[in-house]
């Protein structure tokens, strides 16, 4: 049974996620289930974080399908080519976004949404996911969630 997460949210971010990294690491050690390892870190990273809406799109079916989310109702297919996510996919690398009505071809899924990052997984040189994390505040994501996130994101690779 998993308990909860023990983040203290008056830590700096770096921090938090030093503290909740190795609490990710333990809540999916031992379990081989890929859907049943990401529910639980998409819920982690919300919780620890607080964040508007964390979820990833899977790549399958030429395009990027819901997967695993927390928050309000999402975009259910994005095409490869279309949003943040799309541009993530396309270009194999992180992308942060300080305001989403800046960003050219930008997805609303909520309007409540005001910056991003997304991250893709990528394995044996293909992208196998995006995880995409959404703020209710503009320029919210730093290179501190990018250099923390794609760790993370080394670790889903290693679920592959």
């Amino acid at each position: 049974m998993a308990e909860s997460l023990l983040i203290d949210a008056s830590l700096p971010k770096e921090e938090k996620y030093k503290a909740l990294l190795p609490q990710i690491e333990a809540l999916v050690s031992g379990e081989t289930d890929l859907i049943a390892n990401i529910s639980n870190l998409v819920a982690a990273l919300r919780q620890g974080f607080g964040f508007f809406w964390v979820g990833v799109y899977f790549n399958k079916e030429q395009q990027l399908v819901l997967g695993p989310f927390q928050g309000p109702v999402a975009c259910t297919r994005i095409p490869y080519h279309k949003g943040v996510c799309g541009a993530s996919y396309t270009r194999h690398e992180t992308i942060i976004v300080p305001d989403v009505e800046a960003f050219p071809g930008h997805i609303a899924c909520s309007g409540d949404s005001k910056s991003e990052i997304v991250v893709p997984v990528i394995k044996d040189g293909e992208v196998k996911l995006v995880l995409d994390i959404d703020s209710d505040k503009l320029n919210d994501f730093d290179e501190v969630d990018k250099r923390y996130l794609e760790q993370l994101m080394q670790l889903v690779a290693s679920w592959y």
